[in-house]
């Protein structure tokens, strides 16, 4: 086992992260320090667990914990109130008590779905991030936002839950297909755009596997960062969205057949380009934006047209009143926060369209 990167959350009781190569082997010694003699559920899906379950299993209940898992059908689809309902049903069969935890096992839905299971199950019980794809990692094992979608739209019902640990192994990322590592590249990117500096530079510098430990580290340090000064995303978690507006309203249209990558890529490309249009940027940022979401392989056009993309937006769960607030990047490492009408939104989402 070898780690890479060590950081802290702080907040609530606070979390460590760690990042590093053979965690899973070795991840009931992490966890048994927190939770030593515990039961425990892990939380998995279909894609995941032929691949890790069983280690994780063997390594807790080397580490003295008694394990269960459930296993539902991979797929964002599958992030709803019935398999959130599913989860809960297992926990209580399974007779978890309010001294126990779960383990997320798994990409961004696994870990939403079941943070917000854990934080219902008996009022809250604690859980484990183990995020398997580049996206989870650097973005949604972190922060404790949890939520299922309804068919409204994304993420409309959910808590805020922080986990009690984070553990990344980066060896899970080699069996990533591209277009899942890509997924995960669109939400670094954002960050980088997002924070700047060093960061910035190491997205620049391409996406070699060398560099994913720092990549990630980055990602996480600003998120923490920012989740420290705003749990409950009150005022400055609400930066974290950029491109997220369009993303969500794109992939509400496509049925969740465009994944959530490619449409934070798409809907960072927007914004970049309705910036500039709008002249709402102190520097031009199009061209360059659009450029590094290419070398990742990431898409920046969408087919769905302006005012397609704002009806799904409309749905949206960060709207006050009449109002809907948008991030729009004004420079490389400053983003701001807008409140627009809908008719404003039409215009950034045509500006920002091609």
């Amino acid at each position: 086992m070898k780690i890479e990167q060590h950081l802290r959350v702080k907040v609530g009781d606070g979390y460590d992260v760690y990042i590093g190569s053979g965690i899973l082997e070795n991840c009931g010694r992490f966890i048994s320090d927190l939770f030593p003699m515990r039961n425990c559920m892990i939380i998995s899906e279909s894609n995941v667990a032929p691949l890790y379950l069983e280690t994780v299993q063997k390594s807790c209940e080397a580490a003295g914990l008694h394990v269960s898992s459930f296993v539902f059908p991979a797929g964002e689809d599958q992030k709803t109130l019935g398999t959130f309902g599913m989860i809960l049903n297992a926990m209580a069969d399974a007779h978890l008590t309010r001294k126990d935890f779960a383990i997320a096992l798994g990409g961004g839905v696994c870990g939403d779905i079941t943070g917000f299971a854990a934080g219902c199950y008996m009022r809250g019980i604690p859980f484990v991030q183990i995020p398997t794809t580049v996206l989870s990692m650097v973005d949604s094992s972190v922060g404790g936002k949890c939520a299922v979608d309804l068919p409204q739209g994304k993420n409309l019902a959910g808590v805020f839950h922080q986990p009690s640990l984070v553990l990344c192994d980066t060896d899970t990322l080699s069996t990533l297909t591209p277009e899942v590592f890509a997924d995960g590249c669109a939400e670094a990117i954002k960050t980088g755009i997002l924070n700047g500096g060093a960061l910035y530079e190491l997205l620049m510098e391409g996406p070699e596997e060398g560099r994913l430990p720092q990549i990630i580290g980055h990602c996480i340090a600003y998120k923490g960062g920012v989740v420290e000064r705003d749990e409950k995303e009150q005022g400055e978690r609400k930066l974290l969205n950029l491109g997220h507006t369009a993303g969500h309203a794109i992939e509400k249209c496509s049925n969740f057949g465009i994944s959530h990558g490619s449409a934070v890529a798409i809907g960072t490309a927007i914004m970049a380009r309705a910036a500039d249009a709008l002249a709402w940027s102190t520097e031009p940022l199009g061209e360059e934006v659009e450029s590094l979401l290419k070398d990742y392989n990431l898409p920046v056009i969408t087919d769905y047209e302006p005012e397609e993309l704002l009806e799904a937006a409309l749905a949206d769960k960060k709207r006050s009143g009449k109002l809907i607030t948008i991030i729009m990047p004004d420079a490389i490492g400053h983003c701001v926060m807008r409140e627009v009408t809908k008719e404003q939104l039409l215009e950034v989402f045509t500006a920002g369209w091609r």
